[in-house]
């Protein structure tokens, strides 16, 4: 499994940890010494050096999850299976993919 190199979204991380299925494979991917993407703000002294193409698409990824919250059983999880709901998550994942 690959690795990351860059930390793009803590928020979004932790509430995927909060999904039964996600919650063993993903701290695999996260290795430590991680790059920030988040600039700085434009008055600071000493500005971060980023990756404006990853810090680009920090935002494709924040408005899939946002979308995907938008569907009242994933963000509800009301399946109680965990094999229902991942099908669930894969059929909304498809709906919005194909939009």
């Amino acid at each position: 499994m690959k690795r990351c190199r860059f930390h793009t979204s803590l928020p979004t991380y932790i509430s995927l940890l909060r999904i039964p299925v996600l919650r063993v494979r993903l701290p695999l991917m996260v290795e430590k010494p991680q790059a920030p993407v988040i600039p700085s703000k434009k008055n600071c002294i000493h500005p971060r050096n980023i990756h404006f193409s990853i810090y680009k698409n920090q935002n494709i990824i924040e408005r899939f999850f946002a979308r995907l919250k938008q569907f009242r059983d994933i963000a509800t999880r009301y399946d109680k299976l965990k094999s229902t709901f991942l099908a669930a998550v894969q059929l909304v994942a498809t709906v919005i993919g194909i939009n």
